[in-house]
């Protein structure tokens, strides 16, 4: 070998070894992540938790990944505008947490195929869009125990965004668990037509009060309803989040939400090159529902009791809707064994225990 190839020879082998470090040297570019939100973040309630959560992934991954996030979007055009400019961005998983944003979702995700989106709450599903809810109506169910227990009057309010299925698993829960412990239970529903209008969930609690409830529980955003049960001296079980820094009397429990551990999850997927698009409903044994934070004012035994409840849902042997289920027109709707979740998913009925009709006018 000549010196001069040997020199050539050597100088390539240095270079390549010198391209090879610095290959190996350089940081993967971090994954960004978008989150879009159908109300201001606040102190408590439905996006505050999503956004407790997206502090959790920042935690769990640090420099693996970036987040960003829009607040107070509101569902239909508005929405698809804000997940298109999150795409265009740079983002590269969105998640989008209302339920009137899957149609929005789908048809950005259409036009983004490099991109991975979570629709929170919904149903659909495609090849670059994952779904996930939480079974609320395990924590309503207990809220509905505590409630029969506490209530003197045997009427509870309930104010309640739309009808939708998932919003009357809810009241349904509730006012089973309410039954079982108190037949002559009677939950009453407002519905506000909104997720977020604080305005509109205090004057809808206020009225409820006046119908005799001594109870009351909500499927919205904020904190009016907790707010309005301390003010007029009546018991609340919040909803999302903790909210006793607005009713420390009035707050017997709340029904808490929690997604960090999932949004955790489908990240560290999106960065291995893993992810695959699924349906995730998770419940209380999944960490994703709570009965959290019952106040110290109720009774011990009834605490217990709860509880246990709670131990028996873990334990997959008590189901809040096990047949029979009758709708509060006398129709049965499930005879025997538990309902599937096709057929929650589909529930468009109140069940015995509440009064009215689904209507949201």
């Amino acid at each position: 070998m000549s010196k001069k190839f040997l020199r050539l020879a050597l100088c390539g082998a240095v270079l390549s070894t010198f391209a090879a470090l610095s290959s190996a040297a350089a940081p993967a570019a971090p994954l960004n992540i978008g989150f879009v939100y159908i109300s201001p973040i606040g102190d408590a309630g439905w996006t505050k938790q999503h956004d407790l959560a997206r502090k959790e992934v920042e935690k769990a991954l640090g420099a693996k990944v970036t987040t960003k996030y829009v607040e107070n979007v509101p569902e239909g055009a508005d929405a698809e505008r804000v997940i298109r400019d999150l795409a265009q961005q740079g983002s590269k998983l969105i998640i989008t947490t209302s339920f009137g944003y899957m149609n929005p979702t789908l048809k950005v995700a259409k036009q983004f195929p490099d991109v991975k989106f979570i629709h929170v709450t919904g149903y659909k599903t495609a090849v670059n869009v994952a779904n996930t809810n939480a079974r609320f109506y395990e924590g309503r169910y207990l809220a509905g125990v505590l409630a029969g227990k506490m209530s003197k009057t045997h009427v509870a309010g309930y104010v309640a965004a739309f009808p939708i299925p998932e919003v009357l698993q809810g009241v349904n829960a509730f006012a089973r668990g309410m039954r079982s412990v108190d037949p002559k239970a009677d939950v009453k529903v407002i519905w506000v037509n909104s997720w977020f209008d604080p305005g509109k969930e205090r004057d809808a609690a206020i009225t409820l009060m006046g119908q005799g409830a001594d109870v009351i529980t909500h499927h919205t955003d904020s904190t009016a309803v907790v707010q309005a049960a301390e003010e007029k001296g009546k018991y609340a079980i919040a909803y999302h989040s903790d909210m006793k820094k607005y009713g420390a009397k009035a707050q017997l429990a709340a029904v808490t939400h929690h997604w960090g551990a999932y949004y955790t999850k489908q990240a560290q997927a999106v960065l291995d090159g893993k992810w695959k698009t699924s349906s995730t409903w998770g419940g209380i044994k999944d960490g994703m529902v709570e009965l959290e934070d019952i106040n110290p004012s109720v009774p011990a035994d009834v605490r217990q009791f709860v509880l246990a409840r709670q131990k028996d849902i873990v334990a997959g042997t008590l189901t809040p809707f096990t047949g029979p289920v009758k709708d509060n027109e006398g129709k049965v709707r499930l005879d025997k064994g538990t309902m599937s979740d096709d057929a929650l998913n589909k529930m468009d009925y109140f069940v015995e225990g509440v009064s009215g009709k689904v209507s949201s006018k």
